[in-house]
């Protein structure tokens, strides 16, 4: 006759399933609760999208985000909905200052690091710790007297203000991020190359920079997505209508005196989300490889 006791305790097997049981709940817990956060998330976007789709009778009347009455007509009603100037002169003001906003910022910035990094002269320390300082600084604190320079020099209402300063090393985080990576690059390396003839200018160009890969991706991405999205810098300085870009070229769908459209303005930004989307899908592995081997992880 078997002893109740021992029959009603657990035996090595059952004790086993305990802790995947509760590994598996937690694992659960964990992903609903990933797909609650990303679904808030996402949310706006996907009502973004809906609404784009929807006939403007039924924007204000559902508070569904996909639409009953499914139409196209938003869009080609945003792309011409200034008289003037249509949505593409927008996108292609948005698409010359990025892209030149990105050029500038690698070349001036990879040159600032490389000096900060490898090059030794006095007060390197100094102007690097200033540099990382004017990190700090609020934009609107600098937007009053680069605006007062930018007057006397006749840039306003063109894109030299925008473009101009990203050519002089003007974006400290981007310099900071370069440093940080050059620093984890062998200093053997600059030691063989110079033993072989090569200069600084050569070193950088030909050994350095294209090592330094992933961290110019990196910057190269954050630098397009926050041109493109920029709405302060290039609403200060863009007063023609011929000049202005995306996010300034939403804002005129916003009527404070008669009625908001809002379909054409949802349009219209799902079609500004296209080119941010795509330049981060095309470099998302490398931006991920660039912030963890610059320092920026964590």
């Amino acid at each position: 006759m078997s002893d109740p006791i021992l029959a009603a305790a657990p035996g090595p097997l059952t004790a086993a399933r305990r802790p995947r049981r509760r590994g598996t709940g937690r694992t659960l817990l964990w992903h609903a609760t990933v797909v609650v956060i990303v679904l808030v998330v996402v949310y706006p976007v996907i009502w973004m999208l809906g609404t784009s789709f929807k006939p403007a009778t039924e924007i204000v009347t559902s508070n569904r985000p996909w639409p009953l009455h499914w139409t196209t007509q938003n869009f080609p009603d945003g792309w011409h909905a200034n008289p003037s100037v249509t949505f593409g002169r927008f996108f292609t003001n948005s698409l010359i200052i990025s892209v030149c906003a990105v050029v500038g910022t690698l070349a001036s910035c990879s040159l600032a690091a490389y000096a900060f990094s490898r090059l030794q002269f006095r007060g390197r320390s100094v102007l690097f710790g200033a540099m990382v300082v004017t990190i700090l600084l609020p934009y609107h604190v600098l937007i009053v007297p680069q605006y007062a320079i930018f007057k006397q020099f006749g840039w306003i209402n063109t894109d030299l203000p925008i473009i101009a300063p990203k050519f002089l090393a003007t974006e400290a985080f981007f310099i900071f991020l370069m440093v940080q990576f050059m620093r984890g690059v062998p200093r053997e390396i600059d030691e063989a190359a110079r033993m072989d003839g090569c200069g600084p200018y050569r070193t950088f160009f030909h050994v350095l920079l294209p090592l330094t890969r992933p961290a110019l991706i990196t910057s190269a991405i954050f630098s397009f997505i926050w041109t493109w999205n920029d709405f302060f810098t290039q609403l200060v300085y863009l007063n023609d209508t011929a000049n202005f870009t995306v996010p300034i070229g939403l804002s005129l769908f916003v009527d404070q005196t008669t009625m908001t459209s809002y379909g054409p303005m949802m349009a219209m930004s799902i079609l500004a989300l296209l080119p941010v989307f795509l330049f981060f899908l095309a470099f998302q592995r490398l931006l991920v490889d660039g912030a963890t081997s610059s320092g920026l992880k964590g």
